[in-house]
């Protein structure tokens, strides 16, 4: 496990931003590069490929791939990938299937896109549109094949709603047609267990879905990579996430694990067991009214996480300890009031740190971050937002 932070770092995250305007993302690197390390360490030896919507800043994303155990990165977007690929990222897997059109006459239009960047399909359908686009005189394009890892019992489907493909035999009738298409080269598989990896510890009945889930998953997924190794030489067989890291590496039929957010660590991460990850993402907001003695409101904040509606999804104050939204107002479009005894010792102007309840989506709300060393020097690096991408 990462060890916890010996003091607190909010204050020395405050001092070395004091002359930042607010609202504004900073980023504890020591807690980070620590971060990074521990993932490496869960891995076991595995590489892990960075999924770069975990993190949406280009620099972070460049430095952690110089780091050993990080290789390549799991994109969120066609034209994201495109644009990482113009950026001299050399190994690039699309996560999703995408139908930007743009975005694939790009992909076909460059030689050196289509050998760094392998596209996510779960259907015959997906490739039918990408011949829809370019034509079915495209070059090879390199295709990934999505095979469902949600854990399906007495008819519920307990994970995300990802892949049509889940059974071995729908994986193999699928593979097998990719093969057989002139220009696509079924080059991997992916098997994202979001019922494991995404879920955070609780009682006994998570405990055993996730136990119940990894043992269903591991033999699925060595039946079907068997079968399909048979058909084609794939390059990549992925799994896994910031939250299942550890139950992967020993799993001969995975190549590689995924993982991201595991870098940020946002409020979500929080009740996990198996890691002590340390929190390294936070935004400060302005104290700008005093509404009564016990009350202190910021500008800005309605920084919501996608995900189901409700509590967990709001960022959370930080520091000063002892804050906390008001529960029929929450975090506001252009204020957030905040209540507490803390409240009393704060005067307009004054700095609250927040914690985003997810880790990239953070980034989506401000052109740059902050990043802060050890030594509590500050440099701004720009997001995707502040280099003018918005992938979606």
């Amino acid at each position: 496990m990462a060890p916890p932070n010996p003091t607190p770092p909010y204050p020395r995250l405050l001092r070395a931003t004091s002359l930042l305007d607010t609202p504004f993302a900073l980023i504890d690197e020591e807690a980070l590069w620590a971060n990074a390390g521990d993932l490496v360490r869960r891995a076991g030896g595995v590489p892990i490929r960075l999924a770069t919507k975990s993190i949406r800043v280009r620099s972070i994303i460049k430095n952690a791939l110089t780091l050993d155990g990080f290789r390549g990165v799991m994109t969120y977007s066609l034209s994201e990938s495109v644009w990482l690929a113009d950026q001299g990222v050399d190994d690039i897997l699309l996560a999703y299937p995408s139908v930007e059109r743009e975005a694939y006459a790009e992909l076909v239009a460059d030689e050196r896109r289509l050998a760094s960047i392998t596209v996510m399909v779960d259907s015959l359908e997906a490739l039918d549109f990408i011949e829809s686009v370019v034509g079915k005189d495209h070059p090879p394009i390199r295709v990934c094949l999505d095979v469902d890892s949600s854990l399906r019992v007495l008819g519920a489907h307990l994970g995300a709603h990802r892949s049509p493909v889940h059974t071995g035999r729908e994986a193999k009738r699928v593979a097998a047609a990719i093969t057989a298409r002139p220009g696509f080269d079924l080059v991997g598989l992916m098997f994202y267990d979001a019922q494991i990896a995404g879920l955070p510890d609780g009682g006994p009945a998570i405990a055993l879905v996730k136990r119940r889930s990894a043992a269903e998953l591991r033999r699925r997924r060595r039946k079907i990579v068997k079968a399909v190794r048979s058909m084609t030489d794939l390059q990549i067989v992925n799994a896994g996430g910031t939250g299942s890291l550890d139950l992967w590496r020993d799993d001969p039929s995975v190549t590689e694990m995924a993982a991201g957010s595991g870098l940020f660590v946002p409020t979500l991460f929080d009740d996990y067991r198996a890691f002590t990850p340390r929190p390294a993402a936070f935004f400060a907001l302005s104290v700008v009214r005093k509404p009564s003695r016990d009350a202190a409101t910021c500008f800005g904040g309605g920084y919501i996480a996608s995900g189901p509606a409700g509590k967990s999804r709001v960022p959370t104050p930080v520091w000063p300890e002892g804050l906390e939204h008001y529960p029929a107002e929450g975090a506001g479009e252009v204020q957030s009031p905040l209540r507490g005894k803390v409240a009393r010792t704060l005067s307009i102007g004054d700095r609250v740190l927040f914690r985003h309840a997810k880790a990239g989506e953070m980034c989506e709300r401000f052109d740059r971050v902050a990043l802060v060393d050890a030594a509590g020097h500050a440099s701004l690096t720009p997001t995707y937002r502040g280099e003018g991408k918005n992938f979606g």
